[in-house]
């Protein structure tokens, strides 16, 4: 049997969306949000020389940087005031989940419902705050050993650091907002705006260079037909989920044996590649601009960014651990099989075969277990592969799994909430003409 919100899907009218106003208000302030992102990112920050930053683009499209540029949406060739995205937030966030996992006092903070998240998230901003004040000295120190600062020294540093952190501060604002007001979670749709930016530039300069005949037609028609495999690939793994039936005793509704609980294949979501690419980032970002002088710890620290270059082994086997353990890790955050089982015993509801309560939340987690295992694997196997493959072909532009499984699980995301939103819509009109005939 199907769903009372299957049911409403099967027979969505999309009139609706024309009368939907909500929701049409919501779309229009999304927009103009990632417009005011967009036109920040082309905002030079005072005091650099933009040739001599686009002649270190040119020489590291593909590599680290080119990565890092990416993810900000092309703001860091450009050196604008917001070259550093929302990264640093990003950083603290990892740093303040571990320590809600690990400290008694946040977790026990983590519980106290609404009013517990917003501290934890106004911890993260601290954060946040303090992590770009450093990021933003090191841009400072690194323009200046790289030559793209006009005027080094003192006022330089402090002015980059206070418009770098600021415009960090104001992307997390903006971010909050578009997760209030608009659609969507407002953090990812900046990341996402940031890599879609970047596509058409990167399309172009592919079908460019094909044309000039530095890359055979039948390659880029595979390089075509592989992403969009990999599209397919994500789109399927992403909705794949595990039902898990349930029985109401107390409802007795034809309904009633429809009844499932869903459980995401995928529950860590775009989490676990953001924060694994954010730590392995850390060490190679230092070292591009740099920041390290000093000729023996220099060399130490060259090895070490040399090992975590994209596409050498260690890196690759680094980041598909990073995965794995942020996979089960994030999956302990979202998804507690102790409140799960308890608030099932709480409605009367159990799951067919096994006991309410312990052995209900037991089964919940030798569940979640395995599908972490294979949805780990199927991160891991998206993120690799593209590593593997631009370690044996050069392609002119940065390419990961990464930015692909953001990209796609954002717009999934979106069109999820869209469709949500229309369908509580179409509900609330047949409601109010069940009402209207009932007077009659």
């Amino acid at each position: 049997m199907t769903s009372i919100a299957e049911q409403l899907s099967s027979n969505f009218d999309p009139q609706f969306f024309k009368r939907a106003r909500a929701l049409r208000k919501r779309l229009v302030f999304t927009l103009l949000a990632l417009i005011v992102y967009r036109f920040g990112t082309y905002i030079p920050l005072p005091g650099v020389d933009i040739s001599v930053m686009a002649d270190i683009a040119k020489r590291n499209a593909t590599g680290v940087l080119g990565m890092i540029d990416m993810f900000a949406g092309g703001a860091l060739w450009r050196m604008t005031i917001f070259s550093l995205n929302i990264m640093p937030y990003i950083s603290a966030s990892i740093v303040v989940q571990l320590l809600v996992a690990t400290t008694p006092s946040l977790q026990h903070l983590r519980k106290d419902g609404e009013t517990g998240k917003q501290k934890i998230n106004q911890y993260t901003r601290y954060g946040a705050l303090g992590l770009a004040l450093v990021q933003s000295y090191g841009l400072a120190k690194a323009l200046e050993s790289s030559g793209v600062a006009v005027n080094s020294g003192f006022f330089f540093e402090l002015t980059t650091m206070c418009i770098i952190a600021g415009s960090t501060m104001f992307l997390i604002w903006l971010g909050d907002q578009i997760t209030s007001r608009g659609v969507g979670n407002g953090v990812s749709m900046l990341v996402f705006a940031g890599i879609v930016a970047n596509l058409p530039e990167s399309a172009l300069k592919m079908l460019t260079l094909g044309r000039e005949g530095h890359y055979h037609a039948l390659f880029i028609l595979l390089v075509i037909l592989g992403l969009g495999l990999l599209i397919t690939f994500i789109v399927f793994m992403e909705r794949a989920q595990r039902r898990i039936p349930m029985h109401y005793p107390k409802n007795q509704t034809p309904n009633a044996g429809g009844n499932y609980l869903p459980l995401k294949l995928n529950n860590a979501g775009v989490m676990p590649p953001i924060f694994a690419s954010s730590i392995l980032l850390a060490p190679v970002t230092v070292s591009s601009f740099g920041l390290i002088e000093n000729d023996t710890v220099g060399g130490i620290w060259s090895s070490i960014v040399y090992y975590l270059t994209p596409g050498n082994p260690i890196h690759m086997a680094l980041y598909s651990a990073l995965l794995i353990f942020f996979a089960y890790f994030y999956t302990a955050l979202t998804v507690d099989p102790s409140d799960t089982a308890n608030n099932l015993k709480k409605s009367g509801a159990f799951i067919p075969g096994i006991r309410p309560g312990n052995a209900t939340a037991d089964y919940l987690e030798g569940v979640l277990t395995r599908l972490t295992a294979i949805g780990s694997a199927y991160l891991v196997s998206v993120c690799i592969i593209p590593e593997i493959i631009k370690s044996k072909y050069t392609i002119p532009f940065y390419f990961s799994g990464t930015s692909l499984l953001i990209v796609v699980s954002v717009v999934i995301d979106l069109i999820s909430q869209i469709y949500a939103h229309l369908v509580a819509y179409q509900y609330e009109s047949l409601m109010k003409k069940d009402r209207r005939a009932r007077r009659k």
